[in-house]
């Protein structure tokens, strides 16, 4: 079993200032490596993966990723301790530079693995999982959870939550400033319907002025973060960091003072298509699968719609990615046809 270098782990910096949430199916290892080529300092995060998927199922397929994602983080699913605890091990051998818990997913699946939000009723649980874990690795172990379920507004909950598993030594919390509604929602109606609140978190962050707190919920604008940083200690970014790419090149100067970046969308293209031709040589992944991560690289351009058309065309899988790439650069749509 190959396993990251967990000696080199051991140097990487933590920093929650800005990260991308795990997104399920989205932020698999093609996708971190994208943002990765746009952003240096930003936090990156694993899709959600179960214990049991880690215990008793293909652990490369689900822990595999590139030296080039670090600063990295593994989100679990789970809810018996000394299973998280195996799984956080795991994770901590193949380098991963932190093991985040998920108490925030609504899924109905999730919910009859008895983890996720509905984990949030459960607090001396949570603390438990989160003690097992830290005694197991010597990584950060963090909670990433919603401001309440279903339809309760009650301040107190989220506070007693959080108060709860810091006892257990948790010291960074990842806080969805919306409720998890178990039922009557699909999880995308979750994302969307139960009101945000992001006064909730900036008092969370007052209640405990030595956890880290960041919020993550909605934003879609450099200038809303910046507020929010303000507030709290960072911020999680979801959906539009998929859709709107471009967006990340632009964070390491804006939120870690870091020298503007000189990088270009077609050098990022280029990048992309070097990694999808190694990808394909070293794991036999195609293209397409990698390509479909980078389909909101030109969002808002001029000629993205056509570009986005080319990529993401089921008649070009057949030709080398760097062709299509030179397709979807080729002035004239005729091209498309010509080649299909």
């Amino acid at each position: 079993m190959h396993l990251q270098n967990s000696e080199e782990n051991q140097t990487v910096a933590l920093n929650w200032r800005m990260s991308v949430a795990p997104m399920m199916d989205w932020t698999d290892r093609h996708c971190r490596y994208l943002h990765r080529l746009l952003t240096r300092h930003t936090l990156l995060y694993t899709e959600m993966v179960t214990t049991g998927a880690l215990l008793h199922g293909d652990v490369p397929r689900h822990l595999r990723f590139n030296a080039e994602e670090h600063p990295l983080a593994l989100q679990l699913g789970g809810s018996e301790p000394a299973d998280l605890a195996r799984a956080a091990q795991l994770g901590e051998q193949w380098g991963y530079d932190e093991i985040n818990l998920n108490c925030g997913c609504p899924s109905e699946r999730v919910q009859r693995g008895a983890f996720g939000a509905c984990l949030m009723n459960e607090a001396p649980l949570v603390a438990e999982g989160v003690k097992a874990m830290r005694d197991a690795v010597q990584i950060p172990v963090t909670v990433k959870h919603r401001i309440g379920i279903d339809k309760s507004e009650s301040y107190d909950f989220v506070r007693d939550f959080i108060g709860t598993v810091a006892e257990a030594g948790c010291e960074v919390f990842i806080v969805h400033a919306r409720n998890a509604w178990l039922k009557g929602l699909s999880p995308k109606e979750n994302r969307e319907v139960p009101p945000l609140r992001y006064d909730v978190v900036a008092q969370l962050k007052r209640d405990f002025p030595q956890l880290t707190i960041a919020i993550n919920g909605g934003f879609k604008e450099s200038a809303a973060v910046a507020e929010q940083l303000e507030q709290v200690d960072g911020v999680m970014i979801g959906r539009e960091a998929y859709h709107n790419p471009w967006w990340l090149a632009s964070w390491d100067a804006e939120f870690y003072g870091a020298t503007p970046s000189l990088l270009t969308r077609e050098a990022v293209e280029e990048q992309m298509v070097e990694y999808m031709e190694r990808e394909a040589q070293e794991h036999g992944t195609h293209w397409y699968s990698v390509a479909r991560h980078m389909l909101g690289l030109r969002h808002g351009l001029a000629g993205a719609r056509r570009w986005r058309q080319v990529w993401s065309d089921h008649r070009l899988k057949g030709l080398p990615a760097r062709e299509v790439m030179a397709i979807a650069r080729a002035p004239r749509a005729e091209e498309l046809n010509a080649k299909a």
